[in-house]
């Protein structure tokens, strides 16, 4: 029963110095464990290709962290930061990241107590160049305030998109579990080498430890390799505060997927391998969208506890079949849609037989969906990892688990 998971059970000692607070010189030099049915043993990532069945489907999410932290200081002197976290005016990312004189975005406010509501000059501190962000005259006006986050404006000058504004005058919003600023290092190393579409806070950092000698390894194995992009918003660093799990409150992530890669989803065969959680939550939701179709006759968000609440007859290809129907009859070459999912002990898994990821924080939603695809099976693999120099979390060492 969902009731009956206690986060408390999904501990363990993570002290600060297994923490890797920067990356390694070679991506795919880290550490990978490999899990296979509770046989554990240690491999370096480079060796990945090797472990994995020729007739594999491959699945990484292609969404690219934007520089989305920025500093703006009031007449008094005091520094408030600004942590971008979605668009609101326009609300579609494109539309926000291609405006060219304001929009407005929900964020969290650092030092919010401070802020009164009076518009804010952009800081520049000792990091950007003064010439190109006075030129800017890049402002903040705060529309409206709940606690940490609210509804900002921002207006520059100069006809630049937003994507480039923010190139210009944002950090990369690297984890606070790594303690110290954000460093020339991030804005390269925390992002993946496939990254494509502007959109997330928090990188998928499962695919951090990808070369192109590792992608060329796997593709000339005959694995296809194909994209789905779910952009990865703040909740992500967000613990589960509550001991009973059924109350922790998932935020709403919007992904993308074609119309040909759930056809391809359909007509696989072999295994499928999930790069990063934030996949595993794409393509698992995929199912519940397709039943909200079947069911419904439009695609529906996946609500946090949908896959738990009552039985599900119809199949995962029907489901699937129902996607394509879907955007067939309307024309569409992509569903566009968001999900709250939240994996836990008790999930059933419908598409992914295999998952690359990091080692997560102690009770973390993460920890509880590597419990639902071990069975249980979980505590091992930390213990083995902490037992044999593993280094943890974002900038840290991979795993290959197969589903139990």
């Amino acid at each position: 029963m969902i009731e009956d998971i206690r986060i408390e059970d999904y501990n363990y000692p993570l002290t600060p110095d297994r923490i890797a607070k920067y990356p390694l010189a070679e991506r795919d030099s880290s550490k990978l464990l490999y899990c296979n049915k509770g046989v554990i043993s240690t491999y370096t990532f480079r060796d990945l290709p090797n472990l994995l069945p020729d007739n594999a489907l491959m699945v990484f999410n292609d969404t690219k962290v934007v520089p989305a932290r920025l500093h703006f200081r009031r007449d008094t002197g005091a520094i408030i930061e600004i942590f971008c976290l979605r668009p609101v005016l326009p609300a579609e990312y494109n539309l926000a990241f291609a405006s060219t004189s304001s929009c407005r975005w929900e964020c969290v406010i650092g030092n919010s107590k401070r802020w009164k509501g009076e518009p804010l000059s952009y800081y520049t501190g000792n990091n950007q160049p003064e010439d190109k962000t006075d030129i800017l005259g890049l402002k903040a006006i705060l529309i409206e305030k709940e606690g940490q986050t609210g509804t900002v404006e921002f207006s520059w000058d100069g006809g630049k998109p937003f994507s480039e504004v923010l190139e210009i005058c944002g950090n990369i919003p690297i984890p606070p579990y790594l303690d110290r600023e954000t460093e020339a290092i991030d804005h390269e190393r925390y992002q993946t080498l496939y990254a494509k579409i502007r959109g997330s806070v928090a990188a998928p950092t499962a695919g951090l430890h990808f070369t192109d000698r590792v992608l060329e390894d796997i593709r000339r194995k005959g694995i296809d390799t194909q994209t789905i992009c779910l952009h990865v918003g703040a909740g992500t660093f967000l613990p589960v505060k509550d001991s009973q799990v059924s109350r922790h409150i998932m935020h709403r992530e919007p992904f993308v997927v074609t119309k040909e890669f759930v056809q391809k989803l359909i007509d696989n065969k072999g295994p499928l391998v999930a790069v990063g959680t934030t996949s595993v939550r794409t393509l698992e939701s995929l199912y519940y969208i397709g039943m909200s179709i079947l069911e419904e006759g439009a695609p529906r968000d996946v609500e946090q506890w949908a896959p738990y609440r009552r039985e599900y007859s119809a199949g995962t290809v029907e489901a699937l079949q129902a996607i394509v129907e879907y955007l067939d009859a309307k024309g569409l070459e992509r569903l566009v849609a968001g999900t709250r999912i939240i994996i836990v002990p008790g999930f059933q898994f419908r598409l992914v037989d295999r998952l690359v990821t990091n080692f997560h924080q102690p009770e973390s939603t993460l920890i509880l969906l590597v419990s639902a695809f071990l069975k249980g099976k979980w505590r091992p693999v930390y213990d083995y990892a902490l037992a044999n120099e593993y280094r943890f979390l974002s900038y840290g060492d991979s795993s290959l688990l197969i589903r139990e």
